[in-house]
């Protein structure tokens, strides 16, 4: 007899009840498609190898297809995670956050295809800045040229997801003219409102709401780190950067061989490594001129007050005890998008910034169930581009 876990147990428990209420539904005339899907694709998404009837719901077969395309901002290496057996699939571009493995990351495959096992037809493409910890203006128009190449081939406007630091990028892609028509919505998660306040965060413990009062949260050791390794000639001397950069790589990566490339820096260099690494406290002020140095740079990826042209739904999640972008941030995204077009906003304890947590309740995952059938609501409703304004090759 199969075993099942906890959270297996409370998505087929949902599941049952849906599937039990579609029935009243459809005689009601009003179908619960959208949430047996979404069930079936979280159930799938919390563990690739479930089975059962809940899991193989809407699990349509799927192939797996690697490309390329030369763009305006260069090649871009992207995956496809095409439904078999759906015709005219609806299209979304997911967008991975700060990770050196990008596209490639075991959690992102998982994702991709529970969606295009629910026939969504996926698109991964490599963002090289932020898989080298990169969080850049650049990195805008290659979200951007993405939605351009996938609402090309499906002939109609695609959605964007974003996990983490790529939910504010996808935002403001959508904010942009020259991609406002391939994008039909964006789905932010885990993602940051304004990049300044975030950097204050990481170096002060400190998160602030959009009704001024403030709290105390722990940042991720991760943050401060990716702040400092974006700009490490203000960390270090000419001489020792190279080293200190591929040290502090090697570290965000979790490398055993951390210590060993440290070695390469100056006495100095190893000094000021072992204060970034573990006594950060020390170097409060010099993180304080750095956001302030850099303001310029944060503010140019960040959705606070650019949004203005936005026209598209959007759809926002955090998790609520995220300590690498603090879910208050998406608080702030709330008050940034123009509420015509905010559709959802769910801050959730059933995730782990964009991780799921194993000890969730029903109702949590209940309210994660409603939000992504919403979501594929979304998806399966795009609209058709009567000709493309840019293709790539």
């Amino acid at each position: 007899m199969a075993r099942f876990t906890r959270k297996q147990k409370i998505f087929i428990f949902l599941f049952v009840m849906v599937a039990s209420f579609g029935l009243i539904g459809a005689v009601l005339l009003h179908p619960l498609g959208p949430h047996l899907r979404a069930t079936s694709l979280m159930l799938r998404f919390a563990d690739p190898k479930a089975g059962g009837i809940a899991a193989s719901f809407a699990n349509h077969p799927l192939k797996e297809e690697d490309g390329t395309a030369q763009t305006p901002h260069g090649t871009l290496r992207y995956r496809l995670y095409i439904p078999q057996d759906v015709k005219n699939p609806a299209g979304v571009v997911l967008l991975h956050g700060v990770h050196h493995l990008g596209i490639e990351d075991p959690r992102l495959w998982n994702l991709a295809r529970a969606m295009a096992g629910a026939g969504v037809l996926v698109m991964t493409p490599e963002l090289q800045d932020l898989a080298d910890y990169h969080v850049t203006a650049r990195t805008i128009d290659v979200i951007g040229d993405s939605s351009v190449i996938l609402s090309t081939r499906l002939h109609q406007s695609i959605g964007l997801i974003g996990l983490s630091f790529a939910g504010g990028l996808a935002l403001l892609a959508a904010d942009r003219k020259d991609y406002a028509q391939n994008i039909g919505f964006v789905v932010a998660i885990g993602a940051h409102d304004d990049m300044e306040r975030v950097a204050r965060f990481f170096t002060t413990n400190t998160i602030t709401l959009p009704n001024g009062t403030e709290s105390s949260l722990t940042a991720h050791e991760y943050g401060v780190l990716v702040l400092a390794y974006s700009h490490l000639e203000d960390f270090f001397s000419p001489k020792d950067v190279p080293a200190a950069r591929e040290a502090l790589r090697q570290h965000l990566w979790d490398l055993p061989t951390a210590e060993k490339a440290a070695a390469a820096l100056s006495p100095e260099g190893q000094k000021e490594l072992e204060e970034l690494l573990h006594h950060r406290d020390l170097l409060r002020d010099d993180f304080r001129k750095e956001i302030t140095l850099h303001k310029g740079e944060l503010d140019a990826v960040s959705p606070h007050g650019h949004l203005a042209d936005l026209r598209v739904p959007v759809f926002l999640l955090h998790g609520a005890g995220d300590t690498v972008i603090p879910a208050s941030e998406t608080l702030w995204l709330e008050k940034d998008v123009p509420p015509e077009d905010l559709k959802s906003v769910l801050v959730s304890q059933a995730l782990v910034h964009v991780n799921m947590d194993a000890k969730v309740t029903w109702q949590e995952e209940w309210q994660l169930v409603e939000f992504m059938s919403q979501v594929l609501s979304a998806a399966d409703n795009p609209h058709r581009l009567e000709q493309a304004s840019t293709t790539f090759h």
